[in-house]
């Protein structure tokens, strides 16, 4: 991993023309990777309404994850704000450093974010993150966020419907998972809006959807623990198990389960995913909060 800062700028591509950016990339003998959802934001409004959402703060420091060749970066950077890319393609973060390595406020950091996250959260814990997040890491980026201790004010993440979904799903539903739990026992979770196949370049063949994520100033000391996420998942292993027999299953849970349940209204065959993310937290205290805490 490297980083690179410095007092100005380079000639930007122009963000809002396919045409100019595939030029750009042929003159410089780079291609669009599968592996990362590469896409460009190429609609200029959208990309004046994600920054908005995030109300990032003149001289405020905001992560941006999977930049690409800059478009957001330069709405953030024009409105005074300090960016800290994570770029995984080492093709565009040479592009990044060309364009943005000499302008005062940005940084760039080269490799996988769920390898360079922790040093750069302790280094300076951002103000704001933001990301266009591909479809097969989002969950994992976003555990790492949610997981890795107190998050920013406001996240905002543009990830493909489904996934908006998942995050923002409540209890009965088919798109509620462990995940959902993650997201919303730590954070409000809210699908600002969605964003069409025609505003990427390339276009993709699914519908995006931009999603806030606020922290709850009620959030439980549990929420986003190691702890409580394994009981989370073990209680979703198999959805066709109730609760009580998924913790069976794997040693982890007593003959009280059931009486819990049945303490908290409901009844001893209940399924995870009747219950909210409040619920799980109450039956994972009432349990003793196994396999709990921080590590």
């Amino acid at each position: 991993m490297s980083t690179t800062t410095g007092p100005g700028a380079g000639s930007r591509p122009n963000y809002d023309s396919p045409r100019d950016l595939a030029a750009y990339l042929e003159a410089r003998g780079l291609g669009m990777r599968k592996r990362y959802g590469q896409n460009f934001l190429v609609n200029p409004d959208v990309r004046r309404r994600i920054a908005d959402l995030a109300e990032a703060e003149s001289g405020s420091l905001v992560w941006e994850i999977g930049p690409g060749l800059g478009a957001m970066t330069s709405e953030l950077l024009d409105r005074g704000v300090r960016v800290e890319a994570f770029e995984i393609d080492p093709g565009f973060s040479g592009a990044l450093r060309e364009i943005y390595g000499g302008q005062a406020g940005f940084r760039l950091r080269e490799g996988d974010f769920l390898r360079t996250r922790a040093s750069a959260w302790e280094e300076a814990r951002p103000d704001r993150i933001l990301g266009n997040l591909p479809y097969n890491s989002a969950a994992a980026m976003l555990a790492a966020i949610l997981e890795g201790g107190t998050p920013p004010e406001r996240m905002v993440f543009t990830v493909q419907k489904e996934a908006a979904r998942r995050m923002a799903s409540g209890p009965g539903t088919k798109e509620y998972a462990s995940f959902t739990v993650l997201c919303r026992s730590v954070c409000d979770v809210r699908i600002a809006f969605d964003i069409g196949s025609s505003s990427f370049w390339p276009a993709p063949r699914v519908t995006s959807s931009v999603v806030l994520l606020t922290p709850r100033a009620d959030a439980a000391p549990e929420a986003g623990t190691p702890g409580f996420t394994r009981f989370v998942r073990s209680l979703f292993s198999s959805r066709r198990k109730t609760a009580v027999n998924n913790l069976r299953a794997l040693g982890r849970s007593g003959p009280e389960a059931a009486d819990i349940l049945r303490g908290m209204g409901f009844p001893a065959d209940a399924r995870a995913e009747s219950m909210s993310p409040d619920e799980l937290l109450a039956f994972y205290r009432a349990l003793g909060g196994p396999d709990s805490g921080r590590d």
